[in-house]
């Protein structure tokens, strides 16, 4: 490991109780900071109320940390839309946010987009297939953005059990991420989940950097905003234990390809072949080969978009 980035980890690794909500409402109160949580949700009915629930009953009725708090449906089929409604938040749907450009599937297309209806100076996203959720998860990578200055993007980190299994989880973390990241952008060695679906950023931060619409986008992100605020602008909160609903080894296949693309691009911004990915599932004739796609797209930096700027100038 570089010794900058051992020096880094003494000085931008933290944990949620390091800075209690006192701390953090008299920091907000102090600078007039405003705080979103953005939630993306695609068929998470048996989850997102519950974080919806825990955030708005501790973060913005016990204490007014949070200003909005708001679910983006990517098209879901079941009740995600109505139950995260029922628990507070408010719900706008991917398709209705700047209609003009048509939609692609993908996560980073979500939180992309996402950032032209909320307004907080301070943006958390937070994933919305947590288990047994804790408040920590959002004060906690909020909080260095609050008495930090000079701290622009947080990562959270924690323990992820495989079931019974402690530790096991994050295999695409350990077997690809991990490594691109070592060998590539070795001064991102010290981020313990680099793949992690919660983390916070101050706003003039995001709006400046691009989004890759798949799995890449928390990948792309940590490496582009590596270079546009340096490493002592990032930072890590431990926020303790992550349980999540877990995807297949096939699924997990196709992240992982799509990570790497991820990385690929940054590395080089040369002429690449549109990229797939050839999986084998059995059949009953043996096995059966099935080639997906790899997300290859981008979207730019939201500054860009002349409907965002144009909000913000008003």
């Amino acid at each position: 490991m570089l010794e900058e980035v051992e020096r880094w980890l003494t000085r931008r690794s933290w944990s949620a109780a390091d800075r209690p909500l006192a701390r953090l409402m008299a920091a907000k109160r102090s600078a007039g900071t405003t705080i979103s949580v953005v939630l993306p949700a695609l068929n998470e009915e048996a989850t997102v109320g519950d974080i919806a629930t825990v955030i708005r009953r501790e973060l913005m009725e016990a204490v007014p940390l949070i200003d909005e708090l708001v679910v983006i449906d990517s098209g879901s089929t079941d009740r995600t839309a109505e139950v995260a409604a029922e628990a507070g938040a408010r719900v706008v749907h991917r398709d209705a946010i700047l209609p003009r450009i048509p939609t692609l599937a993908g996560k980073g297309e979500v939180l992309w987009r996402s950032l032209m209806v909320t307004h907080g100076d301070i943006v958390c996203f937070v994933d919305a297939d947590l288990r047994d959720f804790s408040a920590d998860f959002v004060s906690g990578i909020a909080g260095p953005l609050l008495t930090e200055p000079d701290v622009h993007f947080v990562k959270a980190m924690y323990d992820r059990p495989l079931g019974d299994l402690a530790g096991q989880g994050g295999r695409v973390t350990e077997l690809v991420a991990r490594p691109l990241l070592n060998l590539h952008w070795p001064a991102l060695a010290g981020f313990v989940q680099p793949l992690g679906g919660e983390y916070a950023a101050r706003r003039s931060l995001l709006e400046r950097l691009p989004f890759p619409v798949g799995y890449g986008v928390e990948l792309g992100l940590l490496v582009d905003a590596l270079h546009t605020v340096g490493l002592d602008g990032l930072a890590q909160v431990d926020v303790g234990s992550r349980k999540h609903r877990h995807q297949d080894g096939q699924a997990l296949g196709r992240m992982a390809a799509t990570i790497y693309r991820t990385a690929q691009l940054r590395l080089s911004r040369g002429h690449l072949v549109r990229p797939s990915l050839t999986q084998f599932e059995r059949g009953e004739e043996g096995f059966v080969p099935r080639t997906y796609p790899v997300d290859t797209e981008e979207r730019p930096p939201m500054r860009e978009i002349g409907e965002y700027a144009a909000r913000r100038a008003a």
